[in-house]
């Protein structure tokens, strides 16, 4: 069985604008690319029309990627989770315990994740750690790479 992907309908909608551009104007381009570099003669020594064949199949195996992504994608909606407790989709305010701070984090599905803006995957290990969790809980998050742990008291949900 294929993995669920959380996606929101932004992301959804920007993978379906990055299939149309790919398969139609990416795919026109790569040709065009091919058919210069064909036009330089012998092919079996042409790193112009190597070069062009490579991009063209990383091309194709970003457009079966996306069309996978999208195939097995699960929008983000309030409607489907309880929002007495954190779960994909919600924007929880925690107090980080030993720097004395609030943050604010997004739990996302992974392939739209950039934690530099806040926003986390579910599979990472903070949103991993504060999934099913409510308003007064304490979740404990391990450093990667480290032997210490971070603190989180949840302050408050949001969906």
């Amino acid at each position: 069985m294929a993995e669920q992907i959380y996606l929101t309908k932004e992301g959804y909608k920007e993978l379906e604008a990055r299939l149309l551009y790919l398969k139609s104007e990416g795919r026109v381009a790569v040709a065009d690319k091919i058919s210069v570099a064909r036009s330089f003669g012998d092919i079996s020594e042409n790193s112009e029309y190597d070069a062009a064949r490579e991009e063209e199949a990383i091309l194709e195996q970003e457009i079966v990627e996306i069309e996978n992504t999208l195939r097995n994608a699960k929008i983000i909606t309030k409607a489907r989770v309880n929002q007495e407790v954190v779960n994909v989709g919600a924007t929880v305010k925690v107090h980080d315990k030993e720097f004395d701070e609030e943050l604010t984090f997004k739990i996302i599905g992974s392939f739209e994740s950039d934690p530099s803006k806040g926003l986390i995957s579910n599979e990472s290990p903070t949103g991993k750690a504060l999934i099913g969790k409510s308003v007064g809980d304490s979740v404990s998050v391990e450093v990667p790479g480290t032997n210490s742990k971070i603190t989180y008291t949840i302050l408050d949900i949001n969906y």
